[in-house]
C-alpha cells in the first residue's frame, strides 16, 4: 500500500504536450513514476527525459488510445515496469472546429473515438487493476465544455459531456470499494498546443478564447486530487463563472456562450479546411505551452472584459445558493452515515 505522501505510479495519456506533459512534470517533481502515452514517440522521449531530470522515473509508450489493444499494452507495460498503478489520468484528446454540418462525418466520429472511447479503453484497464489492488484513482479530463458546450465544437462538446456521465456512472458502480476514486477535471481555456493542432472546417483561423490559464494550474489540480479526491473540480475562475451562468440562467447562458465563444475562438483570417491532428499527430515540437497568453489576437480584451461583466449578476445570484449548499453539505454527511445503516441487511448471529 502507498501512503498519502509516497511517490505514485501514474499513467498519463496525451502526455507529449499540454496538460498531460505538465502533469507528468508535476508528479515527477514529487518523485513519482510516470508512464507517458501519446502518438508522438519523439515528444514522449523528450518528456520522459524531463521527468527523469526532475527526479522521477519515466516510461514512454507510444500509444493511440483509439486502439484498445494499444491501451491494454500500455497498462501491461506499466505493471511490468513498476508493479502497480496508483493513478490513471485519461487526458488524450483532439478537437475540430466548424459548424456541425460543415464537419465531415469521419472527422466528427474520430473526435468521439479519441476523446470518449480512448477514455473507456483506459478506464477498462485501470478499473480491473484497481479492483484487484483494492485502491486507485482514475482522473478524467472533461473540460468546462462538458458543462457549458460551445459553438463550432459540437463533437468536442459531445465527447466532454459524455465523459462526465461516464465518470458519474463509474462512481456509482464503485460504492462497494470506497478506496477507488473517480475524479473529473473541468479546465477552462488552457494555454496548450491544442488549438494549433485542431481540425478546422470553419473557414476562419482558430485561436484560444480569453481568459487563458496555464497548464500548470491543471497539473497542480490533478496532483491535488490524488491526496484529496473530489468528484468534479473546475480549473480557472472563468470556468466557475460559466458553470454558474449555465446553472442560474440557462437561456442567457446559451445566448452569451454562443455569441462570445464563436468570436472568441475564431479569428477573421480565412483559412483552408484541415483535419489537423485528428487522425495523425502534428510533428511541430510544441511542448507544454501553446503561446496563447502572449498572443495579441485571442479575442482581445473587450471579450474578456465583457465575459467578466456579464458574470457579475450571476455571481451575486449564486451567493444564496452557496449558503444553502453549506446546509446541504451538513445534511449530506448525515445521510452518508445513515443510509448505509438503513439499507444494511439483518445481521447474522
Amino acid at each position: 500500500m502507498t501512503s498519502r505522501n509516497s511517490p505514485r505510479v501514474v499513467v498519463i495519456t496525451g502526455a507529449s504536450s499540454g496538460i498531460g506533459r505538465a502533469t507528468a512534470r508535476a508528479f515527477a517533481a514529487r518523485g513519482g513514476s510516470v508512464v507517458l502515452a501519446a502518438r508522438r514517440a519523439e515528444m514522449l522521449d523528450d518528456a520522459a527525459h524531463e521527468c527523469e531530470q526532475l527526479g522521477g522515473q519515466a516510461l514512454a509508450m507510444p500509444t493511440d488510445v483509439t486502439v484498445e489493444e494499444q491501451v491494454e499494452e500500455l497498462g501491461r507495460r506499466a505493471m511490468e515496469r513498476f508493479g502497480r498503478i496508483d493513478v490513471w489520468f485519461n487526458n488524450a484528446g483532439v478537437v475540430v472546429f466548424g459548424r456541425f454540418e460543415s464537419i465531415p462525418s469521419d472527422v466528427w466520429r474520430r473526435v468521439i473515438e479519441t476523446n470518449l472511447f480512448g477514455y473507456v479503453h483506459g478506464a477498462r484497464f485501470a478499473m480491473r487493476r484497481f479492483r484487484e489492488q483494492g485502491r486507485g484513482i482514475l482522473i478524467q479530463n472533461a473540460s468546462i465544455v462538458g458543462r457549458t458546450a460551445k459553438p463550432d465544437g459540437s463533437a468536442y462538446a459531445t465527447s466532454k459531456f459524455a465523459i462526465r456521465g461516464f465518470s458519474e456512472a463509474l462512481r456509482q458502480e464503485l460504492l462497494d470499494q470506497p478506496s477507488i476514486q473517480v475524479c473529473t477535471v473541468l479546465p477552462s481555456v488552457i494555454d496548450t498546443p491544442l488549438f494549433h493542432h485542431a481540425g478546422n472546417f470553419s473557414g476562419q483561423r482558430v485561436r484560444a478564447a480569453p481568459p487563458v490559464y496555464m497548464p500548470e494550474d491543471v497539473a497542480a489540480t490533478v496532483v491535488g486530487l490524488v491526496d484529496a479526491p473530489q468528484a468534479e473540480v473546475i480549473v480557472g475562475g472563468f470556468g466557475e463563472i460559466a458553470a454558474a451562468q449555465a446553472r442560474l440562467a440557462p437561456t442567457f447562458s446559451t445566448w452569451f456562450t454562443g455569441r462570445a465563444l464563436h468570436s472568441g475562438f475564431l479569428g477573421e483570417e480565412p483559412t483552408p479546411d484541415t483535419q489537423g491532428a485528428v487522425f495523425e499527430p502534428m510533428h511541430d515540437n510544441r511542448g507544454v505551452h501553446g503561446g496563447w497568453r502572449a498572443e495579441p489576437d485571442t479575442g482581445g480584451p473587450p471579450l474578456a472584459s465583457l465575459s467578466q461583466l456579464a458574470a457579475i449578476p450571476f455571481e451575486m445570484a449564486a451567493l444564496p445558493l452557496r449558503m444553502a449548499d453549506l446546509g446541504l453539505t451538513a445534511t449530506s454527511r448525515i445521510l452518508e452515515a445513515w443510509v448505509p445503516l438503513a439499507f444494511r441487511g439483518p445481521r447474522s448471529h
